[in-house]
C-alpha cells in the first residue's frame, strides 16, 4: 500500500510511519508543515501528487485548554481537517482512517465506555474531535474512526516525559489522582491502525491497550516503579485543584465491541507496554491533555 501519514511529526504519527515502514509499505509522512489539513487547496494539491491507497489522519490540535480558548482554530484543525481529507480521499478512492478521542464521552457513565455510548462532549476539544469524526464519516463512506486515550510513547512535550525529567532533577511533581482513562502505547496502536488498513471495513473503533484502566497518577507512579525514580516525589491532586480552564471526563476508559469480531487480537496490558517501553531506556511520554 502507499500510505500517508498526516501529523507524521507528532507522537502517534511518528509511530506509525515507522510502523508502516518497517511493514513495507510505501510511506508519505507529512507533518504540519509539509501539509495544513485545513487548508483545501494544499490537501487537494497533495493528493493530486501523491494518490495515496490510505490516509492516516494523526494531525490534530490537542492541546485541550488551548482550544478552549481559541474554538476557531480548534474547529478548523480537529474539525474541518479530517473532512478536508475525507473529501480528497472520496476523490481519489482513498481509505480514510482518522484519529479520535475518549474526550467525546461526558464521563458519567462507571465502566468503559463502547461505541453503543452516545457522546456527549462537555470541552471545546472534544466538541471538534466529535465533529470531525462526523464530517469525515459524511463526506466520505470509506472512512475509519478510531477513538483513542491516555496515550504514550517516545518523544514529545506531554505529561509523562516532563515528569520523568524533573523527577530525575529531583523536584516534587503532581499528578490528576480522580480521573480515569485506558492508557495506549502508540507504537501498539500503530500496529492496530496497519491491521484496520487492511481489512479496510469501515467504522468507529476503540484502539486501547488492555487492562482496566488508571489515573494519572497511577500510570505515574508505574512509570516511576519501572524507571527506579524516587515515588516520594509525586503527590496527587485532584483534577479541580487545578483549575484548568476546560473540563476533562471524570471516567473515559473506553472497549471495542467489533475488534474481536472482525479478527483483530486485542492489544497487550498497558503496564507490559509500560514496562517493555521503560525497560528500553527511551524518554517516555504521555500526550498532554
Amino acid at each position: 500500500m502507499k500510505v500517508m501519514v498526516t501529523g507524521a511529526g507528532g507522537l502517534v504519527g511518528r509511530a506509525v510511519v515507522s510502523h508502516s515502514r518497517n511493514q513495507g509499505e510505501r510511506v508519505i509522512a507529512l507533518d504540519h508543515g509539509g501539509l495544513d489539513i485545513s487548508d483545501e487547496s494544499k490537501v487537494d494539491r497533495v493528493f493530486d501528487r501523491e494518490r495515496p491507497d490510505v490516509v492516516i489522519n494523526c494531525g490534530a490540535w490537542t492541546d485541550v485548554d488551548g482550544c478552549e480558548l481559541d474554538p476557531e482554530r480548534a474547529q478548523n484543525i480537529n474539525a474541518r481537517g479530517p473532512e478536508l481529507l475525507a473529501l480528497a480521499c472520496r476523490r481519489i478512492g482513498a481509505l480514510l482512517i482518522t484519529i479520535s478521542t475518549d474526550y467525546v464521552f461526558d464521563g458519567e457513565k462507571d465502566g468503559f465506555y463502547t461505541q453503543r455510548d452516545q457522546p456527549n462532549p462537555q470541552s471545546v476539544y472534544a466538541l471538534s474531535k466529535l465533529a470531525g469524526e462526523r464530517r469525515a464519516q459524511i463526506a466520505w463512506a470509506r472512512t475509519i474512526v478510531v477513538r483513542s486515550g491516555y496515550i504514550f510513547g517516545a518523544g514529545g512535550k506531554n505529561f509523562l516525559s516532563s515528569i520523568l525529567e524533573r523527577a530525575r532533577r529531583g523536584e516534587r511533581l503532581l499528578a490528576i489522582n480522580d480521573t480515569f482513562g485506558t492508557p495506549t502505547y502508540a507504537p501498539d496502536l500503530a500496529r492496530q491502525l496497519h491491521r484496520l488498513a487492511q481489512l479496510d471495513l469501515p467504522g468507529t473503533y476503540h484502539v486501547v491497550n488492555a487492562g482496566e484502566g488508571c489515573t494519572f497518577e497511577g500510570f505515574a507512579r508505574s512509570a516511576f516503579e519501572i524507571a527506579n525514580l524516587d515515588s516520594g516525589l509525586l503527590e496527587g491532586v485532584s483534577l479541580d485543584a487545578l483549575k484548568r480552564p476546560a473540563p476533562r471526563p471524570r471516567n473515559s476508559r473506553l472497549r471495542c465491541l467489533l475488534s474481536g469480531a472482525i479478527g483483530l487480537d486485542p492489544l497487550p496490558f498497558w503496564n507490559d507496554s509500560l514496562r517493555d517501553f521503560a525497560s528500553a531506556g527511551s524518554p517516555a511520554g504521555v500526550c498532554e491533555r
